[in-house]
This record gives C-alpha cells, structure tokens and sequence, in this order.
C-alpha cells in the first residue's frame, strides 16, 4: 500500500495517558491506517520524526470562536497550537440556535454584532461551517442564555413555565441536528435571574440525547461551593455529565479555596461523572461587570464602546486619570471587555493537575487586545507546566488536550493516534514548545508546533502558515 504520509521514528504519545512509544506513523486519506515500530510502505510524503512527539490534534473544550471560525476560516489563533478540534457554544452564549432581532444582550457581545448571528438553528450553523470548511473542526453546545433570549422579553427574571417548555422544544431540536449538550452562563446578569429549577427542566431534555451539561457557575466567588451544589444537583436531576467550566476560585478573599472545591468533586465524582476545564492562567477575561470592580487586584480594559482609546490601561490608571472612583469610570466605559488578574497561581496549579481536569483556552477573539490564551494556552500547558514546571508528566498533559476531551464530548474516532481514527495530528518539539503570546504582545504563534493536520490534511506548518483546511462540524454521537 501506498500512503499519504508516513511519519518515521516519532515519539508517539497516544493520548490516552498511557506511556509514550518510539514507531512509525502512516496516514491514509482522512485515516490513520497503521502504527508499527517500522513500515516498509512508500508514501507520497515522509517526514522524520526523530526527536518530536507526534500526539493527536488538541481539542479546545471551551471557547467563544462560534461566529469567527466561520468569518476567518484559517483561524490561526488555534491551529497554530496545534488545537484541531474547537468546542464552541460555552457559558450559555451560542451562535447556533440564537435569534438577535436587536441588540445583542450582554456576554453574548461577547460572539460578534447583531447582524452575524444568522444561524437559527444548529444545522444552519452546521451548514455554515461545512461551507467556510475552516481548518478546524468545530462542535458546538447550545447556550442557555441564547435560548432564554429567543423566548424571554426581560432577561433580568425567571422564565415562566411557557418559557421553559419553548426553549426545551429548541434544545431538543438542536441536541437531535447534533449538537453536544446545554451550556449555562449563570453569574452573567442576562441568566443570573433563571432559577435552578428552570435549568433542571432543560436538563431532562438531555439525558435522552445523551448530551452534557456545562456551566460557567452561578459564583466563581465567595459563595463557590453553593454554587458548585447547584451545578451537581442539576447533573443529577438531568442524569447527565457535568463539566465546570475554567474552574477558579476568583477573588482575593477566596484564593487557596480550590482546595476544598476539589475535595467536594472528589466525595460527588464518587455518584456521578463530573469534571472540569482550565486555562493555564491566573488572570481571566470576560466583559466588564460592575460586580466584579475592586482594588483586591488589576484589572485592565481591553476594550470600550464609548472609550476606546483606553484599551490596554489599568482601571485605576483609568480612574485617576478622569479623577473619579474605580465604579464611575467602570460606568462610564460600558460596554467594554476586561481581564481581571483574580487568580491565585497554586490554585491553577492545583486544578490544572486535578486528574479529570481538561484544557480549554476560553480565549475571546473579538477583543482588540485579546488575553494571551487566545493564542498560547495549549504550548504554555505543554512547555511551561509540563516540561519547565514539571507540574505533570507529557503524556498526561496531552491526555488532558486529547483523549479526555474526546470521551468526554463523545467525538467519535478522535483524540487518539490509532489505526483507524481520524488523522487529527500534531507534531512538536517537547524541547521547544511554548506559548510565546503575553498580555502586552498576545497576537504570537506558539514556538515549537512543526505540523499539525486535519482529517488527513496538512494544514499548518513550520512557515507559521495555515496550508491546508479540512475541519468539519462534528455532529454528537449517540
């Protein structure tokens, strides 16, 4: 046989935890059509692999990418990781599904203007993507605070029971065109007012479709672990999986606090399968919320509505320079986006290596001075926490990029190198690789990613380049 691409003497690291093997690797079409510790085959294109681990293409469990994949289809920010796979729809703001007739409510902004939320359903985004055939694939959950917007005519109370049994009626649809599950955003003032039991409701539709449930907590704040209950018991009454998304204890006043959030999954993981995702970063980013205005730490606008010359500035440095006090300015710059340095770095530390954790970069790509895990949160798990840190070995930092998010969001036949499963590829250097984006410079391809392919197409290479694109929409599997 001869085949596409053969990659010879890579240090294989499977994704599935488990140790990591010198062999050759062909690929046959979208394929990948043998591992052996040497083939005699021809193919079209050899690659030598001595000294680079060939992984499986990482998978992006949480990001807001849903409009952008479609309107800048290379998308370098993601497949320069070597990210072959985005998970978008996440703390309940999906553009699939979402009806905007007028302004965009607050964090669904967040996706893109008015105007480019035209996928009404999820087989009109699903027939979006398959037309701008990115160079990742894309999956997508459906947002809670979406549905609540395409029923509600005031975000800011609960739902009636009219309301519920509408929106279950469209998230039934969506989970049946393929949609993975149901995402919340419930500390968001637009969903904060549902109550636990509509979300329940929703969560019945699930359980039959085998969908997940994910959710930005109502708290990632002082009432944490409330929060965190709420979370659980909503998995239990909807017989579903619960992912906690990005995983934090913010606040100055709650720092050190992972270590009895992790100690509640650890007694619920004992009943019910739950998990989480994190980014490698103790600063998160999000729209400016009054809420969370405080001197416990910086906070830096990266954008602004009214404002925009003072993107990039602290909002003390705001503040002092219009003589007023942190909350006018905060006030006066809405709407405007933020990255609030909130995190304690042991607590990072502590759920990045928390065995169920899985990665995810919940990088905003809108905004003109973007936190740095837009670009650099997968190099910065491999290089920095992995190798420099030496917070975990490789094999389980891959596996935490790979083969757990594969199982946990049922993508079928990827996020493993082997035989017969999607060529989703990655090649890098374990010396090299890093994330090179930081909070003044973001916009920086990572160092060390060689090739990375799609469903059996080259797509990136050492140029920096995208050079190929072949992403699908990736339906859920029953």
């Amino acid at each position: 046989m001869k085949f596409d691409y053969l990659f010879r003497k890579v240090t294989v690291i499977d994704g599935s935890g488990g140790a990591e093997y010198l062999a050759d690797v062909a690929v046959k079409g979208e394929r990948i059509a043998d591992i052996a510790p040497c083939i005699t085959g021809e193919a079209t294109h050899e690659i030598d692999g001595r000294g680079r681990v060939l992984a499986p293409g990482f998978i992006d469990v949480h990001t807001h990418d849903d409009i952008n994949v479609i309107r800048f289809p290379e998308y370098l920010p993601k497949i320069s990781q070597g990210i072959t796979t985005v998970i978008v729809g996440n703390c309940g703001i999906s553009a699939a599904g979402a009806v905007i007739n007028d302004q965009v409510p607050d964090p669904m902004n967040l996706l893109g203007e008015a105007h480019q939320f035209v996928y009404p359903t999820v087989e009109a985004y699903a027939h979006a993507v398959e037309q701008a055939r990115p160079a990742i694939n894309v999956g997508t959950l459906v947002g809670h605070t979406a549905l609540r917007n395409n029923q509600l005519d005031d975000l800011f109370r609960p739902a009636t029971e009219e309301e519920i049994i509408a929106m279950r009626g469209q998230l039934k649809l969506a989970l049946q065109q393929g949609a993975l599950g149901l995402s919340t955003g419930l500390a968001y003032a637009s969903a904060f007012h549902s109550s636990t039991e509509e979300v329940m409701a929703l969560a019945e539709e699930l359980a039959a479709e085998k969908g997940i449930y994910t959710t930005h907590l109502r708290s990632e704040f002082e009432p944490i672990l409330e929060a965190l209950d709420e979370a659980f018991r909503i998995g239990r009454h909807g017989k579903v999986p619960v992912v906690v998304s990005h995983h934090k204890c913010a606040g100055a006043k709650n720092w050190g606090r992972t270590v009895e959030t992790l100690k509640l999954f650890d007694k619920v993981r004992e009943q019910q399968e739950v998990s989480c995702d994190c980014y490698p970063y103790s600063a998160s980013s999000s729209t400016l919320d009054m809420k969370q205005i405080t001197d416990e730490f910086d906070i830096v606008i990266t954008w602004s509505e009214p404002h925009p010359e003072v993107a990039g500035q602290t909002l003390q440095q705001i503040a002092d320079g219009w003589s007023m006090s942190l909350h006018e300015a905060g006030k006066l710059l809405m709407p405007a986006g933020a990255i609030y340095y909130n995190m304690d770095e042991q607590d990072v530390r502590r759920v990045l290596s928390y065995p169920v954790t899985m990665i995810g970069s919940d990088g905003l790509p809108n905004d003109p001075m973007p936190h740095p895990r837009l670009w650099g949160a997968f190099p910065r798990v491999l290089g920095h926490y992995s190798r420099d840190e030496k917070l975990f070995p490789l094999t389980q930092a891959v596996h935490k990029m790979t083969g757990m998010s594969a199982a946990r969001f049922q993508l079928h036949e990827r996020g493993l190198v082997k035989r017969g499963y999607y060529a989703d590829l990655v090649l890098f250097d374990p010396q090299t690789v890093r994330d090179m984006a930081s909070f003044s410079n973001p916009k920086q391809p990572a160092a060390g990613i060689q090739a990375v392919m799609v469903n059996g197409v080259m797509s990136y290479g050492q140029e920096q380049k995208v050079i190929g694109r072949a992403g699908r929409f990736l339906r859920r599997q029953k």
